[in-house]
């Protein structure tokens, strides 16, 4: 009879605490949906560093990891303004500098000059934005702690990110007018 009544005990304790028990796996299962969206630019990272290990390295490849770099970078913007997650001013800058280097690059095809070469401080700004853009989406999908952190490491990687952003835009028209001028002085 000991082994019954500790049955229907542990029944009746199942069935009173199964909303609780309910969303503390759900809790879990969101931890982790949101865990997995910080990260697929872990995948972009180390398709590059394979590829320079193995010596697998070439000119299209180096011309699709930005240009998909950049296709990400668009989406997610869209879709965290849209969730609103980010300010409008954000978007339009991150979007006008990639249009402002579009139209340079057009620009510079005059003088034959192609695509810049991507340079170590754009794969750094690159990084940041990242990086910041899931942990950002966390701020509202999440609270508490986990909101804190996340709006603290995701305003500073933004931060980061924008203003390594802007500089390889300088950088990269400063590159593109020398070209040019000796192109065309020459």
């Amino acid at each position: 009879m000991g082994k019954l009544h500790d049955l229907v005990k542990f029944r009746n304790y199942l069935i009173d605490n199964l909303d609780k028990l309910k969303l503390s796996i759900q809790d879990k299962i969101d931890l982790v949906n949101k865990t997995k969206k910080i990260f697929p630019e872990h995948s972009d990272y180390l398709d590059g560093k394979i590829a320079r290990a193995w010596n697998q390295e070439s000119r299209l490849g180096e011309l699709l990891d930005p240009a998909v770099d950049r296709l990400y970078i668009v989406a997610t913007l869209i879709t965290l303004y849209l969730k609103a997650a980010i300010p409008l001013w954000m978007l339009v800058i991150l979007f006008g500098r990639d249009l402002y280097l579009g139209l340079l690059l057009l620009g510079l095809r005059r003088y034959g000059i192609g695509p810049f070469k991507v340079t170590y401080l754009g794969k750094a700004a690159t990084f940041n934005l990242l990086y910041a853009f899931p942990i950002l989406l966390l701020i509202k999908e999440s609270s508490g702690l986990i909101s804190d952190l996340a709006f603290i490491f995701g305003w500073s990687f933004s931060a980061w990110g924008i203003a390594l952003y802007l500089l390889t835009a300088i950088q990269y028209s400063i590159s593109g007018v020398k070209s040019a001028l000796i192109v065309r002085k020459g």
